[in-house]
């Protein structure tokens, strides 16, 4: 999507049109909290769209839009000016945006992981980091909420790299771990036989992973404001369902996409009232974050 394109659709329309998933769950925040969940969206999809477009100055801009969170430069971008007011009425940390930009202009270089670890670390830049903005949005008033919300920042990341797997290889990206299939971007786009099912295993472990994260951070839900906590769980079913679409279609990646159909949105709106039964929240799973060590909201043990 063009910037120009992006500034003339509301956060709310943005949200609507392009995180359908995301906007099912904001439905249930109410009108103010609602309208902030989709400024910071609105934040984070125009430097996504950034780092992913054609304009040839686009590291540059990236750069500059870090310079502008860090303080050292002054911005001019309506947008960034909108999530500075946002991350001042809302206490966000801009060390997490920081990190969030970081990940954006690692994907300048086109991706090829070799390890669990650098998949994991760049799951918490360009997720993980929404996850600690997102608890100040939502006013969360509980500390240790925020080494769930980035649980539940990787586990979409994780999922959104299992769904894009063959539109991610035809932009020479691979984020599959080098340790788990040895293909290469341009491999994988070919679409050949020999690779069906070598990538369908690593995406099975892609979401075996995603699971784990998943799991805690249903757990720190519960962290949450009620009001919130409702949005948020219908948020982690919905994303969740897309993993369970691509088992039930046995791995079958080279199909390209999947989506959820809005009937099944509401079923899993259903469901996740049983999500709001009370519970005592354990202490965080620590090695779920020992690839994070040294990143920003990451509590060291």
């Amino acid at each position: 999507m063009d910037n120009l394109q992006l500034d003339n659709l509301s956060p709310k329309k943005l949200l609507a049109r392009h995180g359908k998933s995301f906007y099912w769950a904001s439905l249930f925040l109410g009108p103010k909290l609602a309208s902030s969940a989709a400024q910071l969206y609105k934040f984070c999809r125009y430097v996504d769209d950034l780092a992913d477009g054609d304009i040839p100055d686009r590291q540059a801009l990236l750069e500059n839009i870090r310079a502008c969170l860090k303080g050292d430069n002054q911005p001019v971008d309506a947008e960034i000016i909108a999530f500075l007011k946002l991350a001042t009425d809302n206490n966000i940390p801009l060390a997490a945006a920081e990190e969030l930009l970081d990940g954006m202009l690692s994907d300048q270089t086109p991706a090829a992981f070799e390890n669990e670890t650098e998949l994991l670390r760049y799951c918490y830049a360009v997720a993980g980091t929404v996850g600690i903005m997102m608890c100040r949005v939502l006013k969360c008033k509980e500390d240790r909420a925020e080494s769930f919300a980035i649980d539940l920042g990787i586990a979409m990341q994780l999922t959104n790299i299992a769904r894009d797997v063959l539109e991610d290889a035809h932009m020479g990206r691979r984020y599959l771990p080098a340790s788990w299939v040895n293909l290469s971007a341009s491999d994988i786009a070919e679409i050949d036989t020999t690779s069906y099912k070598p990538v369908a295993l690593a995406i099975k472990r892609m979401l075996d992973l995603a699971e784990e994260y998943y799991e805690s951070a249903l757990l720190g839900i519960q962290l949450l404001p009620f009001r919130s906590r409702f949005s948020i769980t219908v948020a982690l079913r919905v994303y969740r369902q897309i993993g369970v679409l691509l088992r039930n279609r046995h791995f079958c990646w080279w199909h390209g996409r999947v989506y959820v159909a809005t009937p099944k949105k509401a079923l899993l709106s259903l469901r996740s009232i049983m999500d709001l039964r009370p519970i005592k929240v354990p202490a965080h799973h620590e090695p779920l974050h020992r690839h994070l060590k040294g990143l920003s909201g990451v509590i060291s043990p």
